[in-house]
């Protein structure tokens, strides 16, 4: 990929930032200086920018799970500031960086500080050579030697005036290119989890369930009346049951209708994002999804959602076959090593009571 060219700055300097990466900082350091950008700082806090370096990855550790091994500096640090700090797991970044600029924890201060040993110089050593020490790049950055990007002090960067007008018109393409490479180095360290693109930002809202609600588990109560809990044994009805994710929205990223079942809405909010066991739970669950499919192709056989069901069984001619190749087998096949690389990935299994 690569960047927008400018005849009056060296870009080519900034694309050479991120080149033989072997941790995720450059990009999320870039990310918060963007960030800074965006709200027209130009001076900016060396605390906000590590504070925003924690903030932007805080949902992807920390909701999603995604490792991004154990060595890296910005995983480890971001389960210290946890710890410290009490903050929830899918609080908003807005929140997270308010509370870590103005935190007096001495613990938290020097988990952010943690980051001045080594990233805000060394992400410009393109701009100096090779045998610059330290001191050298801070010295020759306060007079934007060789345009470099910005001009380093103790407390704060500044931002090169030069690069303002290329950062603000290309700032798409540059958040594009951190959140692509940060995706492709994640992935390579999460292999048996789905969707790490989806996992990178915290959506605004999540998709709410109405519409599963509404014209799939609704047509099946209105022709069952009343459906068993899987997890509680308890007797749901139309008016009153949740719209659940079998295997957890926050492993695989996406309200597909094969993953979906009714349940008693008490528990839902308990079971929150374990994961089933498939030997107390599977049985149950198979038997409500096909007899709902059949159901669904009955009543409303034009069903968005009955497509969802494509993803699993690819060999269908058509939805209609779907009632023929429902078997249980094949049905488990599908859920048993997503439910073994969840695990794998942290996600803890749902306790029988």
């Amino acid at each position: 990929m690569e960047f927008p060219k400018d005849s009056n700055l060296p870009t080519q300097l900034l694309a050479s930032c991120f080149d033989s990466t072997s941790a995720t900082y450059k990009y999320y350091w870039f990310l918060s200086i963007l960030e800074s950008l965006c709200a027209n700082r130009l001076v900016i806090p060396k605390t906000e920018l590590f504070s925003n370096m924690i903030a932007i990855p805080w949902y992807t550790v920390n909701y999603f799970q995604v490792s991004f091994g154990k060595q890296d500096v910005i995983h480890r640090e971001i389960e210290n500031i946890k710890s410290f700090e009490k903050i929830s797991i899918d609080e908003n970044k807005e929140v997270i960086v308010s509370k870590l600029t103005q935190s007096q924890n001495l613990q938290t201060q020097k988990a952010l500080y943690h980051f001045d040993n080594q990233v805000p110089h060394w992400f410009l050593s393109p701009w100096f050579d090779s045998n610059k020490s330290k001191k050298d790049i801070y010295a020759g950055s306060k007079n934007f030697d060789n345009e470099c990007l910005y001009a380093l002090y103790q407390d704060r960067i500044e931002l090169n005036p030069n690069w303002l007008a290329y950062l603000i018109e290309n700032i798409r393409f540059l958040k594009d290119f951190c959140y692509w490479n940060l995706a492709v180095f994640l992935q390579k360290r999460n292999p048996g989890v789905p969707e790490i693109p989806n996992k990178l930002i915290k959506p605004a809202v999540r998709s709410a369930l109405t519409n599963q609600r509404r014209n799939f588990w609704n047509v099946v109560f209105d022709e069952l009346g009343e459906i068993d809990c899987i997890y509680t044994g308890e007797k749901l009805n139309k008016s009153n049951y949740a719209v659940e994710h079998f295997i957890p929205y926050s492993y695989v990223c996406h309200d597909l209708m094969w993953n979906l079942v009714p349940a008693d809405p008490r528990f839902n909010s308990h079971k929150s994002n374990k994961l089933p066991s498939l030997d107390d739970y599977f049985d149950g669950f198979y038997r409500i999804q096909k007899e709902a499919v059949e159901i669904v192709l009955s009543k409303k056989p034009t069903s968005n959602y009955l497509f969802d069901y494509l993803y699993l069984f690819k060999n269908l001619d058509g939805i209609e076959d779907l009632p023929n190749v429902f078997e249980e087998k094949r049905f488990k096949d599908v859920f048993h090593p997503l439910i073994i690389m969840a695990h794998n990935s942290g996600f803890q299994y749902l306790s029988k009571s």
